[in-house]
């Protein structure tokens, strides 16, 4: 039997649900019941209201184009005068809104744009490792904090309706009982599933929140390594550690780029939440409506494809095994996640696994877009967006490693059998420890995996007989300056005994 906080909170959801769509149904009636909109009647600058009402109509001119749209006028200008209302009324630059309009249908994109006007709900997740959800709901209810469970998709995260303290300050928040995290933070976790006893990497960890719930699920057993590339959010990730009680988690400071040269095929699974544009979280941050240029989506899925290359190849291919990469970005273009998994799929042995019984709701990931088509096994990562799912804006795809034969027959990718060799000395200083409540739990210095690849040894060959040619030249060059200066020095000499000669005389 549920409880009687929890009975509440799903009835008000499904009244306000109700509500909404009466109010959705109305609108469209009283807009199809309109006549025909001239949109030579309605131009210039208008109020707010005005250029609201303006924007309507044009997406209903859009959706049946041929019908209602007015002779002289063509598709293009409708378009442009809807993007120039939507970069007056919500504040895009005019790159960002064309965007939007090339992911969603302009009705869409409307309610899309509506929705990131407004803050998401507020969410914390639960700290299995040192409470139950039903210890903690209790504990913040005596409190006054009027809250729900999250979803039947989640067994740790909790709704927040309304509170008059603050939950960063509670007792129960101080001893590690739980994080305010977004909802949609919580889905690639789950689509990694880590379990005890395995070696875990995050790649983009800071400031610790999908750290801490993989620590939770793994029940503190296993190594889980903790990377991200800024120093300046490490102090975060840490405390975040230490205040959840996760004991067996390595920090490290590494271009995550990087990673692979070190660690090839040392884990079982990677979580690489990417940097990213940030198109999804935009409710959070306003200010990247006119910040977003082309350059930085570039930027953005260049970095992305090194890092997801990197990190495949960070995967451990045992044959009982094969490892698991969950990619997912807090961006919704189609560059940034359709884009660089169909990227990686053409370039490393990985196939996409269905995330269905992990995240039950969302949306399909593109096939294609914009005349350019992706692997059809794309479809199988899952989108959420603000304006379906009241969630920010979240990419997620699962990828399995295909057994790699001569991987396997090298000794490289299994976590399991590796060859440990010497404390790391090099750069020494971008190295947090591992911490925990023992001494026999951690250790004192960081060690690195090394593995032997012929890819290596053929790279390393091809450096050293580079690096003898360019000595060799330079020493040619070198020694025909040498004589030249030799020559020059012996005719300088010819020159003034002549002259003394000749003085002489």
């Amino acid at each position: 039997m549920s409880h009687p906080f929890e009975q509440a909170a799903r009835d008000f959801r499904e009244k306000r649900l109700k509500e909404e769509e009466i109010a959705r149904a109305e609108a469209a009636e009283a807009i199809e019941s309109q006549e025909i909109w001239k949109v030579s009647d309605n131009l210039g600058e208008m109020d707010s209201d005005g250029t609201k009402a303006r924007m309507f109509q044009i997406v209903r001119v859009l959706s049946d184009f041929k019908r209602l749209r007015e002779p002289g006028y063509s598709r293009p200008f409708y378009v442009d005068q809807l993007v120039d209302d939507m970069c007056s009324v919500y504040g895009y630059n005019d790159f960002l809104a064309r965007k939007f309009l090339d992911i969603f249908s302009p009705y869409e994109c409307l309610e899309f744009m509506e929705a990131c006007e407004k803050p998401r709900p507020l969410t914390i997740r639960v700290n299995t490792l040192k409470a139950k959800r039903r210890v903690v709901a209790e504990a913040l209810i005596h409190r006054g904090v009027n809250l729900a469970p999250l979803g039947g998709w989640s067994r740790e995260g909790l709704q927040i309706f309304k509170s008059d303290i603050s939950l960063g300050a509670t007792p129960e928040y101080l001893q590690g009982m739980y994080m305010q995290q977004a909802a949609a933070s919580f889905l690639p976790v789950l689509c990694l599933h880590p379990k005890p006893g395995e070696t875990v990497l995050d790649m983009c960890s800071a400031p610790g929140g999908k750290t801490t719930h993989i620590a939770s699920l793994m029940k503190n057993k296993g190594i889980l390594f903790s990377n991200d590339y800024s120093k300046v959010r490490l102090p975060a990730l840490v405390a975040n550690l230490h205040r959840m009680g996760v004991r067996n988690c390595i920090v490290s400071n590494y271009d995550a780029r990087q990673f692979s040269s070190m660690q090839q095929g040392a884990f079982d699974r990677i979580l690489l939440d990417a940097p990213c544009s940030g198109t999804g979280v935009i409710s959070r941050d306003p200010q990247l409506k006119g910040k977003k240029s082309e350059k930085d989506f570039l930027i953005s899925q260049h970095i992305q494809k090194e890092l997801i290359l990197s990190a495949i190849d960070c995967l451990s291919c045992s044959p009982t095994s094969p490892g698991i990469l969950v990619y997912s970005t807090c961006s919704i273009s189609i560059e940034e996640n359709e884009g660089v998994i169909d990227y990686a799929l053409q370039r490393r042995p990985v196939r996409v696994v269905s995330i269905e019984k992990d995240i039950p709701f969302g949306r399909p990931g593109f096939n294609s877009f914009r005349g350019k088509r992706f692997h059809p096994s794309v479809s199988m990562s899952r989108r959420v967006f603000p304006h379906t799912h009241n969630m920010d804006g979240f990419f997620v795809c699962k990828l399995e490693l295909i057994k790699d034969k001569a991987r396997l027959e090298r000794g490289v990718g299994s976590a399991r059998n590796v060859t440990v060799v010497g404390p790391m000395e090099e750069e020494e200083e971008d190295l947090e420890l591992s911490f925990g409540a023992s001494t026999e739990e951690t250790t004192t210095e960081v060690e690195r995996v090394e593995y032997v690849s012929d890819e290596k040894k053929e790279k390393k060959e091809k450096k050293e007989k580079k690096e003898k040619k360019e000595k060799k030249e330079k020493k040619l060059k070198t020694n025909k300056a040498k004589g030249e200066k030799k020559k020059a020095k012996k005719r300088r000499h010819a020159d003034s005994e002549l002259k003394k000669a000749n003085k002489k005389k």
